[in-house]
C-alpha cells in the first residue's frame, strides 16, 4: 500500500487542529503490511507518554481522515 503524501498531510493537519498536543511528537502516517492487506497507523519521531489523553482518538482521526480523503 502506498500512502499519498498530500492526503496524509491534509488528514494530519485536520487531526492536529483537534489534538494539537501531539504536534510536538512528530507524528506521521504509516502503512504496515499485514498477512492480508495493510494497516494504517501512526509513527512518532518521539513517542508520547503512554497515559497521554486522546492518543487513541488522535490516531483514529488521522486514519479515518486519510481514508475519507483517499475515497
Amino acid at each position: 500500500m502506498t500512502i499519498d503524501a498530500g492526503l496524509a498531510a491534509q488528514a494530519m493537519r485536520e487531526a492536529l487542529e483537534k489534538y494539537p498536543q501531539f504536534a510536538a511528537f512528530g507524528p506521521r502516517l504509516a502503512a504496515r503490511e499485514m498477512f492480508q492487506g495493510a494497516a494504517l497507523m501512526l509513527e512518532y519521531e518521539r513517542q508520547p507518554p503512554r497515559d497521554m489523553a486522546g492518543s487513541w482518538d488522535f490516531q483514529n482521526a488521522v486514519v479515518k481522515g486519510y481514508k475519507r480523503l483517499a475515497g
